[in-house]
């Protein structure tokens, strides 16, 4: 079996390593950051979804941490309700914070898999049987396959295709999140404010004392002669929000007032990624490295499918590691390409440029709430979640889930 080094601890690499050390191949995963990464936005799966999480065996762990959302209000300045959502249009059929996730799949990979914390990948080389792989701090090691996790800002993806600027197509629209005091009292609930260009959307989870505070603003909300704030420097982006949102009303003063504060944040462009292949020899690309979509693109869903389905491709194809690329991608890409659709229209649905455009969102989330129109977007929503086959392979068997595990109808037909 192969050794197999991990660039990326977050949802999609510690997944891989699960599926790859339950076929026994050797792994390491190696993070940037000093530790697991908390907090972040709530992530939802749908569909198929859920049939991954379950042959992973983590599905009743995942229920069990659940934020258990309701319903999200959109209201006005005055605090008065414009349109109620009801949780299935943004929280899906199952959701859970992004740091429980994170959590959760450590747990489950920590006793097999090698974890280096605090270090990154700065050189790979690739040599007739391996890649000769530099780290920042660690000596030279040199691995049989290297797989990019490493999300949007992927470094394994900048040393082997290129800059990232070649591959980035941006939105015009910059969301940033961060936890704040729950001043409204909300219980598992939200709320979404909007200006023209500016959204503000609160959200109360599992912990009634904090809330998820999200900020989508597009550029024309910036001055004139704006260029740009560096993505690693959080004391700029958190002026540049607060200068974005400078004069919307409702509560958005105090919890602006709540950023430099914040115990967490994040903040990046609404764009996305798009490669013409997913891997380069002996190196591949999974999640957000490949086909970052952004928000409303099921990325975190199509992360763990994609993940299964690379582990279950090498299984195989023992021994051929471009076969098996060349298999996953071919599962894989149909479903990026219906995530990236999916998500184009996420920023000017969260903040629409003008009062006209925000009267006719309002109208169509109105139509949502509808019998008719609802499952018109159930089923919308249910085709991005079960745009990935989940064929059985050999290591899925080896799960704890197998045992009691039924294919999901969508999955099953799907499969090959």
């Amino acid at each position: 079996m192969s050794t197999v080094l991990i660039s990326g601890a977050g949802i999609a690499g510690p997944a891989l390593a699960h599926w790859l050390h339950l076929a026994g191949h050797t792994v390491t995963v190696v993070e940037n950051a000093p530790a697991l990464r908390d907090g972040g936005s709530a992530v939802d799966f749908r569909g198929a979804q859920l049939e991954v999480l379950r042959r992973m065996g983590i599905l009743a762990e995942v229920r069990a941490r659940q934020t258990a959302m309701g319903a999200e209000v959109i209201v006005d300045e005055a605090d008065r309700p414009v349109v109620e959502l009801p949780s299935l249009i943004f929280s899906g059929e199952l959701e859970i914070e992004r740091g429980e996730l994170t959590r959760i799949l450590h747990e489950r990979t920590a006793q097999h898999v090698e974890y280096v914390f605090g270090d990154s990948i700065t050189e790979l080389t690739e040599l007739p049987g391996g890649v000769r792989v530099g780290f920042r701090h660690g000596a030279t090691r040199t691995f049989d396959l290297v797989v990019g996790a490493d999300g949007m800002h992927s470094k394994v993806r900048d040393l082997v295709w290129g800059p990232e600027e070649r591959f980035r197509t941006d939105s015009g629209f910059y969301t940033a999140g961060c936890s704040v005091a729950n001043l409204l009292g909300l219980d598992h609930e939200g709320r979404i404010h909007n200006t023209p260009g500016r959204g503000v959307i609160l959200m109360s989870h599992r912990d009634p004392a904090t809330a998820g505070l999200g900020l989508v603003f597009h550029t024309s909300a910036l001055p004139d002669g704006w260029s740009g704030v560096d993505r690693h420097d959080v004391a700029a982006q958190r002026r540049l929000v607060t200068e974005a949102f400078a004069g919307v009303g409702w509560h958005t003063p105090a919890l602006l007032a709540q950023l430099d504060s914040a115990p967490d944040w994040y903040f990046d462009s609404l764009s996305r990624i798009t490669l013409s292949e997913y891997s380069r020899g002996r190196v591949v690309l999974l999640g957000d490295a490949a086909w970052g979509a952004g928000p409303g693109g099921g990325g975190t869903g199509l992360a763990l499918a994609g993940a299964y389905v690379l582990a279950g491709e090498l299984a195989a194809h023992p021994g051929d590691h471009r076969a098996a690329f060349a298999a996953y991608e071919e599962l894989l890409r149909p479903g990026a390409v219906v995530s990236q659709k999916q998500a184009k229209g996420a920023g000017p649905f969260l903040a629409p440029l003008t009062a006209k455009a925000l009267r006719r969102r309002n109208r169509i989330y109105r139509m949502l709430t509808t019998r008719l129109f609802g499952a018109v977007f159930s089923r919308m929503a249910m085709k991005a979640a079960n745009a990935v086959p989940l064929p059985d392979y050999p290591s899925a068997d080896r799960s704890p889930a197998a045992a009691d595990r039924q294919p999901a109808p969508a999955a099953a037909a799907a499969a090959r």
